[in-house]
């Protein structure tokens, strides 16, 4: 996996958890979800990523 998308699948999960976090502090419910699955989104790319790095061994 290249540097610039770990870098990239990194700052998803983070803008995600930070939605996520604001979601739950000011009680709007779809701002937390939409936060839940930005991480989601970035967990999802980092392990294709993983996968295409093993098929390249």
């Amino acid at each position: 996996m290249s540097g610039r998308d770990k870098t990239k699948n990194s700052v998803d999960k983070a803008k995600g958890k930070a939605k996520e976090v604001a979601g739950k502090a000011v009680g709007d419910e779809e701002l937390e979800v939409e936060g839940k699955a930005e991480q989601a989104r970035g967990d999802l790319k980092q392990a294709a990523e993983h996968v295409k790095d093993a098929l390249k061994r």
